[in-house]
């Protein structure tokens, strides 16, 4: 992957975890606060508690840093990977954000 559809690609990323929270605060009482600079989001749940997710240009990837850890992604061609093998990066968002918030949470690729 080219550095521009990296740099594509992981702004889709970061704009559907944004519209996703809209959507969440807008259908439930979560009242998460989604914090943009750069390239980077900030989620900050009624609890204080925090998902924080940002690109990494120079290894082309997406880091997710959650409670539950910190969490390294690459676009396999169709979807965000776990480098690890851990799963997909909405599933584990979803995971970990349904954790830290006490709700049951729904993130998609599709806002």
């Amino acid at each position: 992957m080219t550095d521009l559809e990296y740099q594509d690609r992981a702004e889709q990323l970061l704009l559907a975890v944004e519209q996703c929270v809209d959507r969440i605060n807008d259908e439930t009482d979560a009242d998460i606060d989604a914090q943009r600079v750069g390239g980077m989001v900030t989620l900050v749940f009624a609890n204080r508690s925090q998902i924080i997710i940002n690109q990494q240009k120079p290894l082309q990837e997406i880091w997710m840093a959650a409670k539950a850890g910190g969490f390294h992604y690459r676009f396999d061609g169709q979807h965000w990977q776990d480098t690890k093998g851990a799963g997909e990066f909405f599933a584990n968002l979803t995971q970990y954000a349904a954790e830290q918030s006490s709700l049951p949470l729904q993130f998609s690729a599709q806002g």
